[in-house]
């Protein structure tokens, strides 16, 4: 489907997006959380499932966007912005959830990754590459 048969979608794909955006960060507080106080499920394999599949719907309906709208990583700064975040936001979360070697790293990291997270948000709703902090130190 091209890009302008699409567009009609806009308002859902971005719904879709914002509803995924939302998920993946609730599911990623709420197993972070049952995992350092000791809980296994964080870690089973239906719940990994569950975050792999809304981390790609999460994804696509991101790049569908960037289609949409014309703006691409590494050409808007904003979003270039997101990206590099997004990948910071990955490797704290596997450090958190998996590969910490001790629970205070793990812990650290899942913190890390939360504010990491919200930075995120705050980069998308001001399309702006500093965020919530864009009218600071003007």
């Amino acid at each position: 489907m091209a890009a302008s048969a699409l567009a009609q979608y806009y308002g859902l794909i971005k719904a879709i997006h914002i509803a995924a955006v939302s998920l993946s960060g609730a599911l990623f507080l709420l197993r972070g959380a049952a995992l350092h106080a000791g809980m296994s499920w964080p870690m089973a394999a239906p719940m990994r499932r569950l975050t792999y599949l809304v981390d790609t719907i999460l994804l696509t309906a991101a790049v569908t966007l960037a289609v949409l709208i014309h703006q691409y990583p590494f050409v808007q700064a904003w979003l270039t912005v997101k990206v590099v975040l997004l990948v910071v936001y990955i490797v704290l979360g596997t450090f958190a959830l998996k590969r910490g070697s001790t629970r205070a790293i793990r812990i650290a990291c899942w913190l890390a990754a939360l504010l990491v997270y919200g930075f995120i948000i705050g980069v998308a709703r001001t399309h702006h590459p500093a965020g919530i902090f864009a009218g600071f130190g003007s």
